[in-house]
């Protein structure tokens, strides 16, 4: 086995870089490391260079998401089901003491359903349903977020891993198939330029293949450089749901 195959797949990041909060999704951007790393890899050509690049990849990264501790922001949520808009939920998110981003609701709470006793039942249950749901997308999508640099590793040996450079520009994709399951499919956009990943795209599905769930993650640069989700969008085409996660006003504590 290639020495340099066995250390990327030892490389995994850190569980305290994935939140989840009821029904949506927040991608940090250290969770991305295994990527970058195995960009690294595809791109490198002797041993020498490639160890140059790892090294200064993972300084990149350790030190983005040092960072990213420094500032709290706004996390806005905007669910639509079958083409209905609900309320957006807004908090307000910072790092606490563990590792992991705590959230305080902000604005009013949502006021109760409307309607009879049995009315209430069913917008109760329909609520339950959709949880439910969300959790099993949830369990779903933490098979890609964050990227498995062992899975990546493995993509890349049983030939399902390419590069799709853009020729108009520096960003480069790294496309993964078969990555979890059979027929879905991880694109990783990666800036060389930078060192920074730019966006993720995931497309798979439930348990029934028609049943399809995609992902995608928006990454954008803070003034002092620091990189950071701009944006998550979650579609479930099944269940006609949309999830959009956008977080902005970023601030220094």
């Amino acid at each position: 086995m290639n020495p340099n195959v066995s250390r990327i797949g030892v490389i995994k990041p850190s569980a305290s870089t994935r939140h989840y909060n009821r029904k949506h999704i927040t991608f940090i951007p250290a969770v991305v490391l295994g990527a970058i790393l195995v960009a690294a890899q595809m791109g490198a050509g002797s041993g020498g260079e490639l160890q140059q690049k790892l090294a200064a990849v993972k300084q990149s990264v350790a030190d983005n998401q040092q960072r990213l501790h420094e500032y709290q922001w706004t996390e806005t949520t905007q669910l639509t089901l079958k083409g209905e808009a609900k309320p957006p939920k807004a908090s307000l998110c910072q790092y606490g003491p563990d590792g992991t981003v705590q959230k305080t609701p902000v604005g009013s709470a949502p006021p109760p359903p409307s309607g009879g006793r049995m009315k209430q039942k069913i917008i109760e249950k329909k609520k339950e349903e959709m949880q439910d749901y969300m959790e099993q997308v949830k369990t779903l999508l933490a098979k890609y977020v964050p990227p498995d640099s062992q899975k990546m590793a493995q993509a890349f040996r049983a030939g399902n891993a390419s590069l799709s450079p853009n020729p108009a520009g520096q960003t480069v994709g790294l496309i993964f198939k078969n990555y979890a399951q059979s027929g879905d499919q991880m694109t990783v956009s990666f800036d060389t330029a930078t060192r920074k990943v730019s966006s993720l795209n995931v497309n798979t599905y439930m348990d029934d293949p028609k049943d399809v769930v995609m992902l995608t993650v928006q990454m954008a640069s803070l003034p002092d450089g620091t990189n950071y989700v701009q944006q998550t969008v979650l579609n479930a085409t099944a269940k006609k749901l949309q999830v959009t996660t956008t977080n902005s006003n970023y601030q220094k504590l």
